[in-house]
């Protein structure tokens, strides 16, 4: 395996530094997957993980991993497979359907975090993804969580790791901000 493809397999920095703020033994979606390489790091911090991805070999390489748990869906061409249910953390790395943003702030818990960070406008003169229907406009994550999560992180431009891209990362929890430690 070569540097650079070891580099994106690794978790994303953003989320490793915000999953701290997940309530203790949390249950956490990891929305469009992948290859779960979140998934396993939330489960190695203790929290019970749902993945999901239409990607079934994908998914397959996540059997047998204590503390998650597999669903194979298409999420956009079905219903939301989780009507009713309910989450301390949704994350969601390099995949933006515009469509579920209400159903993923609907599933956080009280007290729950969103951890986003994909593609933004500007990504498209670096490489994939380069159709603009796929990349956020400026300042999109923001204006998606006003009036509905406090945001803790926001973050948007060009970064050179693990390639070059230009992405838009916020970190946000449904509710207030009294019980957010962020000196943990």
């Amino acid at each position: 395996m070569t540097q650079s493809t070891h580099q994106v397999n690794e978790p994303s920095e953003w989320v490793a530094r915000f999953a701290r703020l997940i309530p203790a033994r949390g249950a956490a979606l990891d929305l469009a997957c992948g290859s779960g390489r979140h998934a396993r790091l939330l489960a190695g911090l203790g929290f019970a993980v749902t993945a999901i991805d239409r990607d079934g070999a994908a998914l397959a390489s996540l059997e047998g991993i204590n503390g998650i748990g597999t669903l194979c869906a298409d999420l956009e061409g079905a219903a939301w497979p989780f009507a009713g249910a309910g989450f301390d953390a949704v994350v969601v790395t390099h995949y933006l359907h515009r469509p579920l943003f209400p159903f993923i702030f609907d599933v956080l818990r009280p007290g729950g975090v969103l951890i986003y960070e994909t593609f933004a406008l500007g990504n498209e003169l670096l490489g994939r993804p380069s159709n603009r229907e796929f990349l956020l406009q400026p300042g999109e994550l923001l204006e998606r969580v006003s009036g509905r999560l406090a945001v803790i992180a926001f973050e948007q431009g060009r970064v050179e790791r693990p390639k070059p891209a230009v992405l838009q990362r916020i970190c946000a929890v449904r509710g207030g901000m009294e019980n957010v430690r962020i000196d943990s």
